[in-house]
């Protein structure tokens, strides 16, 4: 059914969605700057979860039968391994939800959702959704199993069950959990003012200055793929006066000083970032910054991070063909990207996996393959300016000047420094195809 207009009053919002019908998720995006919201109410900082981690062990010690114990360290692990960058706390993380499992096989919720929610962090998104799926009919009041759902099923690119989900969740538990969730949905429907919405009031609902940092950093988000470059630093850098060591919000700092032209200013905050949290975005984004300004050397230093640390994730069970696909398009081998993408096609329809897949084919020269797929990674209407840029890169190649300047001129005017990379290519390859009109 359809829902009254989100945002419209706070009872509107605590009721659901408006005009849910064509809904779509790190992280990311990353992504792709985008990411999804967190699985539960709070948001942690490295020392807090590793606070909760460690009383947590110390109960264990005494009630080593503790199912629930068991449970909560297996999901504190996750989101430890998602605040450090460290996926060899994934397998500590299974084998603490496992034993939980076996002490409590039947009934055990918080476990299943704690195992939905590593199989998301490990891009095992089948798996999560049979994980969430066995929580919410276990007990269909569990809304922290809706948001690890709603993650799995966005990814698969299950718009219909997505929406579905992150509806249930808001109905079930309005929170900054639910609340964000719902404006990454709504961002990648293109309704950017409403997802924008969704933040506020997610932010008018934190209840710690964590959740407040954690809405600060997606307010800058969606300010900047929306081209509010000015904006979007004015809100990472309240997330960090909220909270220091929120590094996520240091590299939104650092991507939109780069925008800005404030070039030695982002390279030295995206530093600090990679030196607290060598997350794969941070490094791949000062490699294109430094390659942008001439620096190639350094670029490529950054570069060999980021393949050392797609190899460790994949050594902890992470399949990230996804990100190891677009990196290899852009700067490596675009032929090992076209496999590698079109593997997670087939695992995963998602509108991510569809533009990626798109632009490795355009980099292996297979046009005419992949136009629809650059057309298919827009479906939901998503305003992002890579997306376009990358459509009508693509349609330029095949000889269709008049859609390449629609979507070049889209990209740009969505986000004009989207990239330091990619956005002065779009000016010059529509000054080239203006001029030739």
């Amino acid at each position: 059914m359809r829902r009254l207009a989100l945002i419209a009053t706070a009872a509107a919002l605590c009721a659901g969605l408006s005009g849910f019908a064509a809904l779509e998720h790190t992280s990311n995006s990353s992504p792709p700057t985008a990411a999804p919201a967190p699985a539960a109410d709070a948001a942690h900082t490295a020392l807090s979860i590793g606070a909760v981690v460690s009383q947590l062990q110390d109960k264990l010690r005494l009630q080593p039968a503790d199912a629930a114990s068991w449970a909560q360290l297996g999901s504190a692990y996750v989101e430890q391994a998602r605040l450090t960058v460290d996926p060899t706390l994934y397998p500590k993380a299974e084998t603490a939800l496992r034993r939980s499992l076996t002490l409590q096989p039947d009934v055990n919720t918080t476990a299943q959702t704690g195992m939905a929610g590593l199989a998301n962090a490990r891009h095992q998104f089948t798996q999560a959704r049979t994980w969430a799926d066995q929580a919410v009919a276990d007990d269909p009041y569990a809304w922290a199993a809706y948001g690890a759902l709603t993650d799995a099923l966005t990814q698969l690119g299950d718009d219909a069950g997505a929406q579905a989900a992150v509806q249930r969740m808001l109905d079930l538990h309005p929170s900054t959990a639910s609340f964000t969730r719902a404006s990454y949905t709504l961002e990648l429907q293109g309704r950017t003012d409403e997802a924008a919405q969704a933040l506020q009031r997610g932010l008018e609902d934190a209840s710690n200055p964590a959740d407040q940092a954690f809405c600060q950093h997606y307010l800058g988000e969606l300010s900047f793929n929306t081209g509010s470059t000015t904006v979007a630093l004015t809100h990472y850098r309240k997330a960090l006066a909220l909270d220091p060591t929120y590094t996520a919000a240091l590299a939104g700092a650092a991507r939109a000083e780069a925008a800005l032209g404030r070039t030695a200013a982002a390279v030295t905050d995206y530093q600090a970032a990679i030196t607290r949290v060598p997350q794969p975005q941070y490094v791949l984004e000062l490699g294109e910054l430094l390659e942008s300004q001439g620096r190639t050397a350094e670029a490529r230093a950054q570069y060999s991070v980021l393949e050392a640390e797609q190899k460790l994730f994949a050594a902890n069970g992470v399949v990230d063909d996804l990100n190891l696909g677009q990196y290899q398009a852009d700067h490596g081998n675009p032929r090992l990207a076209v496999t590698l993408l079109t593997a997670e096609w087939g695992r995963r329809h998602s509108v991510l996996v569809a533009d990626a897949l798109s632009w490795a084919l355009h980099r292996a020269g297979r046009d005419e393959e992949a136009l629809p797929l650059a057309k298919e990674a827009n479906r939901l209407g998503w305003r992002d300016a890579t997306l376009r840029y990358h459509r009508g890169v693509i349609e330029q190649a095949i000889g269709d000047d008049q859609a390449a300047r629609t979507d070049l001129t889209g990209a740009l005017s969505a986000n004009p420094a989207f990239s330091p990379l990619r956005a002065p290519d779009a000016q010059a390859r529509l000054a080239r195809l203006q001029g030739q009109r």
